[in-house]
């Protein structure tokens, strides 16, 4: 039976925190256990820069992005685990599926169109202001990094499914055009994977300022649980599942047993102080054997460095030969 091959990628703009490991690091791994699948994840870099103007901030989250997939048990071995922008492919890819993209698929990006809406509401009289190619084209960066693997699913939120529709759409032009060399990728959305609530019981966001960074020591982890909004009720009063959004991240690092366990507490009486020192201590018994290995990545660059380098080298060798094919497609060959 052949494999399914899965594509990931995560973009270098920001330091994880524990949401992002619920909702994607986490499933992420575990579904690239499966002997069914060939796992591609990649450091998407060069959509970092899209909206990131920030070199520092790029180059620390690279590390720290890679750092983290690695500690919380990503294997090289199994997952071709590689940096965008050592794939240089990609980017020839991206030039040639450009020349054959319909502007009119770009104008009707759900990002772009936002940004446009964003100026007339505004009052801007170029419905373009500021808006830069990058934003605008990205979606055909998106399509080479998909195509260049012939990733057959490509997990993604729903605010991304149409990103893959138009990978869809282009690579189906070019098959039709030159030769049929693309795989149609389809959109995959996990309806089981947790969208984890932040301090103040709305989803878990760096925008919202509500995260609990993954990483942090055993004590300020516990200072940052300390900040999960609760209500007024005493110790020994009985308390609900949903008057906190500390039960929802406690049933996300616990068993059904333990969490029908920790509800029955609360019903108990159970005071919010001590719910938050067993969450505490829950999040770390999970955490700290990963945290140990982050630190020691974290503080050996040189490590992650080799990791990527292995996967780009693996990566490439595959890049090559259906860019190879590509260019011949569209005419682009050495002459004989």
């Amino acid at each position: 039976m052949s494999k399914k091959r899965v594509l990931t990628g995560v973009t270098t703009t920001g330091i994880p925190h524990l949401g992002n490991y619920v909702g994607a690091i986490r499933p992420a791994i575990r579904a690239a256990r499966q002997e069914n699948t060939e796992s591609y994840l990649f450091l998407a870099d060069y959509h970092g820069i899209i909206k990131c103007h920030d070199p520092k901030l790029i180059h620390e989250s690279t590390q720290a992005v890679a750092a983290t997939w690695l500690a919380c048990g990503l294997d090289p071995e199994r997952t071709t685990f590689y940096r965008q922008s050592d794939i240089p492919e990609i980017l020839e890819l991206n030039w040639i599926l450009t020349c054959i993209t319909a502007k009119g698929l770009m104008n009707r990006a759900h990002a772009y169109k936002a940004a446009v809406q964003d100026n007339l509401d505004k009052g801007q009289e170029d419905q373009d202001h500021q808006i830069e190619m990058g934003l605008y084209s990205y979606p055909i960066l998106m399509t080479a990094d998909i195509l260049m693997f012939k990733a057959n699913d490509v997990p993604v939120g729903r605010d991304q499914i149409q990103h893959v529709e138009m990978a869809r759409d282009i690579a189906g032009r070019f098959n039709h055009r030159f030769k049929e060399l693309f795989v149609l990728p389809e959109a995959k959305i996990d309806e089981g994977v947790e969208i984890l609530v932040g301090l103040d019981g709305r989803k878990m966001s760096k925008s919202y300022g509500n995260t609990i960074p993954l990483f942090e020591s055993e004590k300020k982890l516990q200072k940052s649980v300390n900040k999960i909004v609760t209500n007024l009720k005493e110790p020994g009063e009985p308390k609900q599942p949903d008057e906190s959004p500390l039960f929802e991240i406690y049933k996300a690092f616990s068993t059904a047993q333990e969490t029908a366990e920790f509800t029955q507490m609360l019903a108990d009486g159970l005071a919010w102080g001590e719910a938050k020192k067993l969450l505490g201590a829950k999040l770390n018994a999970e955490l700290a054997p990963q945290r140990e290995r982050y630190e020691t990545l974290m503080a050996n660059p040189a490590d992650i460095e080799d990791i990527l380098q292995a996967g780009a080298h693996k990566a490439r060798a595959e890049a090559r030969v259906l860019l190879d094919q590509v260019r011949e497609a569209v005419g682009i060959s050495r002459l004989k």
